[in-house]
């Protein structure tokens, strides 16, 4: 039988959950506002990132599971489509980004504070993934405001997207 978990614990875990399903849908709803555009590279970094999140959800999901618990699907409010700007777009993204680290770590700093070593585990990979996550839509977010709204370089940066180049430049 799997070892119970605190009832506090359990509900931060099932928040997250919910949060990084919800996390799905602003990025999907993102991906779609800029296929609309013709941003193609925008379009398929943010349709990745959406299926990024709906796996998030699913680790989650499975980790509940494992742990004899049931996830419980929430009532998912429909993401913000009324951008007016590609920059308004990525400042999105980031700002998920930034509010699923918090969610993580808050999280981690529960379970360490209920001593779940198991729970513990589990969520240090995830913060370290996420951590890296919310340092690349930073990245874009600078990028896409260095670029002004200068269609010449947002399409740049779009073409590096569709590319796959993500990555902030590294000095080591």
């Amino acid at each position: 039988m799997a070892e119970s978990m605190d009832p506090s614990l359990l509900e931060g875990f099932q928040a997250h959950f919910n949060m990084e399903r919800q996390a799905h849908a602003t990025y999907f709803a993102a991906a779609i506002w800029m296929g609309e555009r013709e941003l193609r590279g925008f379009s398929k970094h943010f349709n990745d990132e959406a299926r990024g999140e709906q796996q998030h959800a699913a680790k989650v999901a499975d980790y509940l599971i494992a742990r004899a618990q049931s996830p419980e699907l929430q009532a998912l409010e429909a993401p913000d489509q009324s951008w007016k700007s590609v920059l308004d777009v990525t400042c999105t993204a980031f700002l998920t980004e930034r509010d699923v680290t918090t969610s993580l770590q808050q999280l981690l700093m529960a379970a360490e504070q209920a001593g779940d070593t198991r729970s513990t585990v589990f969520l240090e990979t995830m913060v370290e993934a996420q951590i890296k996550a919310e340092h690349e839509a930073a990245h874009l977010l600078g990028r896409t405001k260095f670029a002004d709204g200068q269609a010449a370089a947002v399409l740049i940066i779009d073409n590096e997207l569709r590319e796959g180049i993500v990555h902030p430049a590294q000095l080591e």
